[in-house]
């Protein structure tokens, strides 16, 4: 495993980050794995020294975050544990949702006792609340790292303009910053790469991209994507436009230099991300030992410059797609 400083937090964490949708209740949503088969995933993470999960309140509404704490019992002061805030947790409760004070200081607490731990490392925002101004957001997550409750606070996906916002309140306020962003990024979705990406690599924002391999679009080639149980049933793959903008013509190149290198589509598309020097860590969600193993391979590819270039040459702009 490789390691890297988390932004400017100093915190180090794993080159790549085991995002834990994936874990909780097949009643949420198909493909999702239950209790034992998610906690053998974590345990062999952690064999392979991954020390950085991400979860978020809303994924399986909570069962997500319990599994992954009772995963990390004895574990917890080495790992860096990261949740998030914003979705609604229960249907008849406008308050389970947003980026009020009474939501967040609730939904904290619950998530602070699902995963078991007295400070949760970082803290993020899981999108952007038109509903609630961003200094109120800010003040409350500053009195949570004032109360001991949180350590770092982080964004996720949002319009630039409104991160640069945020992160000029904190600085006119004298509030907690915001010193992660988790965006969507990957080789058929590189909208981020206009005005987020640099914005962040400017204000030394730590950086941890979502949906790296593009919801699997990026693991197989493109006439098979409907073979597996999460290409039949997930509706989200087909909100995104992966299929635009060159989409297809990458999957093919893809294919194409995993088989010049010996690797699998996955691989070459996560090896992409780890060669930009914006990404901090990708967020890789699994659903086998099998493919988690296969991504900490990743960490051995090197690609070219010329690998490089192939591989991104097709993109065309296509819709921003994620903040919502």
């Amino acid at each position: 495993m490789e390691y890297t400083t988390l932004g400017s937090t100093g915190m180090e964490v794993s080159r790549l980050c085991l995002g834990c949708m994936s874990f909780g209740s097949s009643d949420w949503r198909e493909w999702v794995l239950e209790d034992e088969e998610g906690k053998e995933i974590i345990d062999r993470a952690i064999d392979l020294g991954i020390n950085f999960f991400d979860t978020a309140n809303m994924y399986s509404r909570g069962e997500s975050e319990r599994i992954l704490g009772e995963a990390l019992e004895g574990h917890r002061e080495s790992s860096v544990i990261a949740t998030k805030v914003f979705h609604p947790m229960r249907d008849d409760d406008p308050h389970s949702q947003g980026l009020s004070r009474k939501t967040i200081e609730q939904e904290l607490a619950a998530s602070r006792e699902r995963l078991g731990v007295d400070t949760i490392d970082l803290y993020q925002i899981h999108r952007w609340d038109y509903d609630t101004p961003i200094e109120t957001t800010l003040r409350t997550l500053t009195d949570a790292v004032r109360r001991g409750e949180v350590r770092y606070i982080g964004a996720s996906s949002m319009w630039a303009h409104q991160f640069a916002d945020a992160l000029a309140t904190s600085e006119l306020k004298g509030l907690e910053r915001f010193v992660t962003m988790q965006n969507h990024y990957n080789l058929v979705y590189r909208e981020e790469e206009r005005e987020m990406l640099p914005l962040c690599a400017n204000e030394g924002i730590g950086v941890m991209p979502w949906s790296p391999l593009a919801r699997g679009y990026l693991t197989r080639p493109h006439e098979e994507i409907d073979a597996t149980t999460r290409g039949e049933t997930e509706e989200h793959m087909y909100n995104h436009p992966y299929r635009e903008g060159g989409g297809q013509e990458i999957n093919e190149r893809v294919a194409e230099v995993a088989a010049d290198n010996g690797a699998t589509m996955a691989q070459i598309a996560l090896a992409w991300l780890l060669h930009k020097e914006w990404v901090d860590a990708p967020i890789i969600g699994t659903t086998s030992v099998e493919h988690l193993e296969q991504a900490v391979e990743a960490l051995e590819i090197s690609l070219s410059a010329s690998d490089m270039a192939y591989l991104e040459e097709p993109y065309e702009p296509v819709p921003v797609s994620g903040h919502d």
